[in-house]
């Protein structure tokens, strides 16, 4: 699971490039071709194109500013303090003035002449443009975006988290944090707002996933004192502020935290827990939701960036669930498989259970994340004709999150300031096997979302909106790929971690059955939860936490297998064509170094290699 920069801000997702609003994607299926368009003259002059670039350029920058400024939270997670100490607005006026901007924007891009531009400039226009669509094709859908709380995150958890990201180095920047805690009852109760809209509209979080909003709320709520979630930035004021002045900010924060934040968060809490929950369905299938059909299209279309449908993804789910199913078993015959409990479910019980498979504390799990991190760098050359120059480390999540919490990467700031941390779940370390650990890393860490999200961000030619830019398939098909690549790089030795891999991709074919199952063909989260633990290995209770993160999230767990498929078989396409002269070091700087993209794009973009390549004499 990836963290994209503002993901865990007082959104449950990340800014499109014009509104935050959704979590954005660029939808997909209607790229411009490259090269100049009709009726475009043959030799404009080049002051032409010097005024193209210019007013691009112009756009862009001014695009970028007008989120900075709308959500501040997003530019705390970029790495740009400007804006530190103040919320997001919510109220009715500064959304619907929100999207106004995206109209407007999206107008002026229109009347760019898009033939002026360079090719890289066109790219970059093409993705400005179709993102601003996507974010105006969620506006009529009210009541989906009024679903602000999920079973992994969401508002209920984004101002803990954005404290997490918030520096308190100086006194300047811990005098923003303060301000922030001041602003964040203003915040919840424009929230309410959004949640009693909600009811009125039909669109309610089911009942289980509440019930795990309540449990993080109630998590964060009795942390107490100095321990307390919201207090996290003054555990760690900068050294050149003089004792004096630090025992005064952390007064100063005390007090607040008592009197405003936790206030808040006890309002938020009770409405969770009476109104709110009184009125949540049963199913949270999309399908039983006014309109639903038409938010999980629109859905499935931003996760997977492609014009699949629901049933055309429950079969090719249906159909790598049975590819995994018949590798897991060669797993089983390497191993000599005679347990008690018989078949696959019993030696996934057996390898969920095995004492010699589990850390005995949560220190020797980090310390064995962070030696599988380091002999993963030593071998990366291999693969990579560059590597980003940000570090990255491995931390333990904070106190207060759940231990059945998935781990998770934070990308670095677009200023290179803070290194990317892969943050593993240390709490949880009773029901996390060493078997799993490999290919874990490989995702979340390196070759997966660091050496993705950080090359991004030094790719200093491209606008910054590109450099921060998310697409889930692109995104987390990447992160599902370079776990395959932990064969080449010397993980996967034992049958054991074999097995660790297979599972955690047999987990993602799973979903694309599953979510779709769930939101589109009728299924009950029990039918889905059955199929999930007959073919998953995973425990019942971690699969169940699954299913309410489909229920809270739809179609989001769909772009991690379709986007890693597409980035196989275009691998495959470019050795086929290329054979001896196919260099896999530049196969994946093709993927890297355009930043994130809609997967239409990236196979534009590797054919454009693959041409360039097989011209070569």
């Amino acid at each position: 699971m990836f963290t994209p920069v503002a993901s865990s801000a007082l959104r449950p997702s990340r800014p499109t490039l014009a509104a935050l609003v959704l979590s954005g994607g660029l939808a997909a299926c209607a790229l411009p071709p490259a090269g100049p368009q009709p009726g475009a003259s043959a030799a404009p002059a080049d002051s032409s194109r010097a005024a193209a670039t210019r007013q691009v350029h112009a756009l862009f920058d001014a695009a970028w500013e007008q989120n900075l400024q709308r959500y501040p939270q997003w530019a705390t997670y970029l790495g740009d303090q400007r804006y530190g100490d103040r919320l997001e607005d919510a109220s009715p006026e500064a959304e619907a003035a929100g999207y106004a901007e995206t109209r407007r924007n999206l107008a002026a891009a229109q009347a760019i002449p898009r033939a002026l531009l360079s090719a890289t400039d066109q790219t970059s226009l093409d993705l400005f443009v179709h993102e601003l669509d996507d974010t105006l094709r969620f506006e009529p859908l009210r009541g989906y975006r009024r679903l602000s709380l999920g079973a992994t995150g969401g508002f209920h958890t984004g101002f803990s988290s954005l404290l997490q990201a918030s520096p308190a180095d100086k006194r300047a920047a811990a005098e923003q944090v303060l301000a922030r805690l001041a602003a964040y009852p203003r915040r919840v109760d424009q929230e309410l707002v959004r949640l009693r809209e909600g009811i009125s509209l039909g669109w309610v979080a089911p009942g289980a996933v509440l019930d795990r909003v309540l449990a993080m709320l109630d998590s964060q709520l009795a942390a107490v004192g100095d321990a307390s979630p919201f207090f996290l930035p003054f555990t760690s004021l900068g050294s050149d502020i003089p004792p004096a002045e630090q025992d005064s900010l952390r007064r100063r924060a005390r007090q607040l935290i008592a009197e405003q934040v936790l206030p808040a968060q006890r309002r938020l809490r009770d409405f969770v827990a009476g109104d709110y929950r009184a009125a949540a369905p049963a199913s949270g299938a999309m399908s039983s939701y006014p309109g639903g059909a038409a938010v999980y299209a629109a859905a499935v279309r931003q996760s997977t960036t492609t014009d699949l449908s629901p049933a055309q993804i429950h079969s090719i789910g249906l159909r790598e669930v049975a590819r995994l199913d018949r590798d897991i078993q060669q797993v089983m015959t390497e191993l000599k498989w005679q347990g008690l409990f018989v078949g696959a479910q019993g030696f996934a019980r057996h390898m969920l259970t095995d004492p010699k498979y589990f850390h005995p504390s949560p220190e020797a799990l980090l310390a064995s994340y962070r030696d599988i991190a380091k002999r993963i760098d030593a071998e990366l050359p291999r693969l990579f004709a560059e590597l980003p120059r940000a570090p990255y480390g491995v931390r333990a999540m904070p106190a207060h999150a759940s231990p059945d919490q998935a781990e998770y990467y934070s990308s670095p700031p677009l200023d290179g300031s803070l290194p990317g941390w892969f943050n593993a779940n240390a709490q949880g370390y009773k029901t996390r096997p060493t078997w799993g650990q490999e290919t874990l890393t490989a995702h979340e860490a390196v070759p997966g979302h660091h050496l993705q999200n950080a090359r991004a961000a030094e790719l200093g030619e491209l606008p910054k909106f590109r450099r921060a830019a998310w697409f889930v398939a692109y995104g987390e098909g990447w992160a599902l790929y370079a776990e395959t690549l932990g064969f080449e790089l010397g993980l996967y030795k034992d049958p054991a971690s074999r097995y660790g891999h297979l599972q955690d991709q047999m987990l993602r074919a799973c979903r694309l059955v599953v979510d779709t199952g769930l939101h589109s063909l009728g299924w009950t989260p029990l039918r889905a939860a059955d199929y999930m633990t007959e073919h998953s290995g995973i425990e019942r209770g971690t699969v169940e936490s699954e299913i309410d993160r489909y229920l809270s999230d739809p179609g989001q767990a769909l772009g991690y297998m379709i986007g890693q498929l597409k980035i196989i078989e275009l691998r495959d396409r470019a050795r086929a064509r290329l054979g001896t002269r196919f260099d896999i070091r530049r196969f994946h700087m093709v993927l890297l170094d355009q930043g994130a993209v809609p997967l239409p794009l990236l196979e534009r973009l590797v054919d454009d290699w693959i041409a360039v390549e097989a011209a070569k004499s």
